[in-house]
């Protein structure tokens, strides 16, 4: 076989790869735990539309906080051009958080942060993103909430997490609540994630998804 027809060759593996591509991106999301925000974004993954699971696909990986950057670098240069990352975790306990959110957009990857933890972004679907002092109030505070309005019994190794808030929440509400707040913050001239609390950035990136799926529904 000849040079050119080899290129040739080369060029339709290519193309025949590029079609298996999803359409509306391949989200790499990275977590530092093996729970609830693994849990909740598997979630949102199996809500995604049968006839639109092969336009939008999310994977979600779970590793030690250290090493989410890394991690997330590694799996995303596999497929640079295909691949959307971030990397999703909870001020808590985190003394570098803002060091590690630095640290990942400068390597071009979004951060989903929660501070002081997730389920301050969980409250916000039921209609509020109150101040809490720690992420052991915030988890009761919720849970308290859950259990009043839809009589769940919250634990973090819900695997339904995500069907309890679409049920007896708001997700577009949520995301509205979650920007307002965020901004507030910007507004006051407070810009380190660390002082951010309450607040979660987890509204742009379930936002994004939620729009390309919707655009995708409405156009059918």
């Amino acid at each position: 076989m000849g040079l050119n027809e080899r290129k040739g060759a080369r060029r339709d593996r290519n193309i025949n790869r590029s079609t298996r591509v999803p359409r509306f991106g391949y989200y790499l999301i990275i977590t530092d735990t093996d729970e609830t925000e693994k849990n909740y974004f598997e979630g949102l993954r199996d809500s995604i539309p049968e006839e639109l699971k092969s336009n939008i696909a999310i994977r979600v990986y779970e590793t030690k906080t250290v090493d989410m950057v890394e991690k997330c670098r590694e799996l995303r240069d596999k497929d640079p051009q295909y691949r959307i990352p971030w990397i999703v975790f909870d001020k808590d306990q985190v003394d570098d958080f803002d060091s590690i959110i630095r640290t990942a957009k400068k390597h071009d990857i979004n951060v989903g942060w929660s501070n002081p933890c997730i389920e301050i972004w969980f409250m916000a679907y039921l209609g509020e993103m109150p101040f809490v002092k720690d992420s052991i109030s915030c988890c009761r505070l919720f849970k308290d909430k859950l259990l009043k309005i839809g009589k769940i019994k919250y634990k973090k190794s819900d695997k339904d997490i995500y069907k309890h808030l679409i049920k007896y929440g708001d997700e577009e509400n949520a995301i509205a609540i979650s920007e307002k707040k965020y901004l507030e913050f910007i507004n006051d001239c407070i810009f380190n994630p660390s002082k951010m609390c309450p607040s979660s950035t987890l509204y742009i990136l379930v936002g994004e998804i939620k729009s390309k799926i919707e655009k995708r529904l409405d156009s059918k």
